[in-house]
């Protein structure tokens, strides 16, 4: 069976789906993209793509920050990628790639007036960080990018230059992840997703001004602890050292889905177990994605 992939206006083979070598996106990092997951379900026969319009309505508003447009609207985005996991035929976990992107081939930073593509592909995608055991991340000494360099509220290709150094680094010291602060000295979030903590029966996550991907796992997980486990959620500003005194932490997002952090800086969060709330909320959330919880079923899109 082959692979497929949506590129200039077509599906094709995805060995046949390339870019010019003087792509502006890839010279200059113009482009913004979206991460998505559809997650196979093998009592239903059936592969669900979880929250897939809000992802496009995002990758809209990201290329809109950067003033591209993509060729086809939020719904056509939408009813493509649909096409797309059907003719590559997956039934198991896929990871789904659109990117919207400067496609012109000028030399020079200028891009105005260039032409703006879209293209996707997918993978079959199991776990993208151990979420079993729980992760052991440090503090970056990187610091984030600000809203006023590359903004974060966009998903920018050019922006992830800054988390490859930040994750490599988190890698190279044996952690399995890093967390950002701000300029100011605040926590931010990881290098692909977002964070949460846990004081005294409370979660707590940073707010949307603190340089942070505005997570569409993120507001899932808000949902799923107040609807279901009937939590407080607060959204404030966290100093460094909340992270060493916590009672449990845990990182969201696409490809992180549900993480439990169980030590920071080499202190052991909690009892430096897995927590009772990150392990509720992770359950909770591989209900929904699965399609096992029918109260939250119009937040995903069947394929077949």
């Amino acid at each position: 069976m082959g692979e497929y992939a949506y590129f200039q206006g077509q599906f094709v083979p995805i060995e046949e789906a390339k870019i010019s070598i003087k792509t502006h996106a890839f010279l200059y990092g113009t482009g913004v993209f979206e991460g998505i997951r559809a997650y196979w379900n093998e009592d239903d026969q059936q592969l669900y793509v979880f929250r897939l319009l809000e992802h496009f309505q995002r990758l809209e508003r990201s290329g809109r920050i950067f003033m591209m447009k993509s060729p086809l609207t939020v719904e056509e985005m939408v009813e493509v990628t649909v096409e797309l996991l059907r003719k590559n035929q997956f039934k198991t976990d896929a990871y789904i790639r659109p990117i919207l992107y400067k496609s012109g081939t000028e030399i020079g930073i200028l891009c105005n007036k260039m032409p703006d593509d879209f293209l996707v592909f997918a993978i079959p995608f199991g776990a993208y960080l151990d979420t079993s055991k729980g992760l052991s991340v440090k503090v970056s000494s990187w610091r984030h990018l600000e809203d006023n360099m590359i903004p974060m509220r966009a998903k920018c290709n050019g922006a992830y230059a800054g988390a490859a150094l930040a994750k490599n680094d988190a890698a190279n010291d044996g952690y399995g992840e890093a967390i950002y602060l701000t300029s100011d000295g605040h926590v931010s979030e990881g290098t692909g997703e977002n964070l949460f903590i846990v004081r005294n029966g409370k979660l707590i996550t940073s707010p949307c001004t603190a340089d942070i991907l505005e997570g569409i796992t993120r507001a899932t997980v808000v949902t799923l602890a107040k609807e279901e486990l009937g939590l407080e959620v607060e959204e404030r500003q966290i100093d460094r050292t909340e992270l060493y005194i916590c009672d449990e932490a845990f990182f969201t997002g696409t490809a992180a889905e549900v993480s439990p952090i169980t030590s920071i800086d080499h202190r052991p969060v909690g009892n430096g177990q897995v927590g009772p709330l990150s392990k509720s909320l992770q359950t909770l959330f591989f209900d929904v994605v699965k399609g096992r919880n029918p109260k939250y079923k119009h937040w995903l899109t069947p394929v077949y």
